[in-house]
């Protein structure tokens, strides 16, 4: 398994792993920082290049997990890891609570510890949930969404493709959201928003 990033929100996701029982043969993935040692805490080895990718997903198989935030950058990296033969995979905590019926969760989905989705919710591929966030019932959500730690979304909530929902953000019922779009911490949206739109305050404007 590769965790693609190596810096702070990857080091959460190796939390799952850990809770999963799956850190064998378990490495990240960083070209880009300069700053980090050759092993994680001592044990993982962090990849460098598409040669050595290839190669972990030749002797080990194919599942990647993405372990960094921001969904463009999200969706970026899983397109990159995918052409290099990568699967994209899911990382769910034990400790989320997944409801039993109706949910339908896409490939690659990030949900930490205490995140909840309740019943009848669908997504699409590579969402994340930091912890506390909350996703209640008939709510859509695209590719990419990505919810801060204690982000809730209402009832029959529509989210599109990229949208970003902030920390403590509140989504009331019946309400969509754009693709591409920002809620900021805090807020609360209590009118649907078109795509691109960036938002904050009580009530969100």
């Amino acid at each position: 398994m590769i965790i693609v990033g190596a810096k702070g929100f990857a080091k959460e996701v190796l939390e799952i792993c850990h809770e999963l029982g799956k850190t064998d043969n378990l490495v990240f993935y960083d070209d880009i920082s300069t700053d980090l040692p050759e092993q994680l805490f001592g044990q993982f080895t962090i990849l460098r290049n598409e040669k050595q990718v290839k190669e972990h997903f030749q002797t080990y198989g194919s599942s990647f997990i993405l372990g960094l935030g921001n969904p463009i950058l999200r969706k970026k990296m899983a397109d990159i890891f995918e052409s290099w033969g990568g699967a994209l995979t899911s990382a769910i905590s034990p400790k989320a609570h997944i409801g039993s019926f109706g949910v339908h969760l896409g490939q690659g989905a990030t949900i930490l510890a205490n995140a909840s989705i309740t019943t009848d919710v669908k997504t699409g591929k590579g969402l994340l949930m930091y912890p506390n966030a909350v996703i209640t019932h008939g709510c859509v959500l695209g590719d990419y969404v990505e919810l801060s730690p204690g982000a809730t979304l209402l009832g029959n909530c529509i989210v599109g493709s990229y949208s970003h929902l902030g920390a403590n953000g509140t989504v009331l019922p019946n309400i969509s959201i754009g693709e591409n779009c920002v809620i900021g911490a805090g807020a609360v949206v209590t009118k649907s928003i078109s795509h691109k739109q960036v938002v904050k305050g009580i009530p969100a404007k």
